[in-house]
């Protein structure tokens, strides 16, 4: 992992991130329970990393033998990490 010096992950890595997000982001939107797809810090057993990861997020966290082979998702795309986090179902509120 590249740091810039000051214990935080350069630039690069993030622009790096964005540019995989972008090339891959409507076909991880296709995939069933996926709400959203970002960039960010990975977390791991409860807490966050200094892994630059892209964010997959869904409505509800399965088990893989409940979901069908197309669903599951990758552990990393073009050399990132990729993070499921859950975060329910999402409403605006106006």
């Amino acid at each position: 992992m590249r740091h810039d010096g000051t214990g935080q992950n350069s630039s690069s890595e993030f622009d790096r991130a964005r540019v995989v997000k972008q090339a891959h982001e409507n076909e991880l939107m296709k995939v069933a329970n996926v709400i959203g797809v970002g960039v960010g810090y990975q977390k791991k057993e409860g807490n966050w990393t200094e892994q630059v990861a892209l964010i997959v997020l869904v409505a509800k966290k399965l088990p893989p033998e409940q979901l069908s082979p197309k669903d599951l998702l990758p552990k990393n795309i073009d050399g990132i990490a990729v993070d499921v986090q859950e975060v329910g179902r999402l409403t605006s509120q106006l």
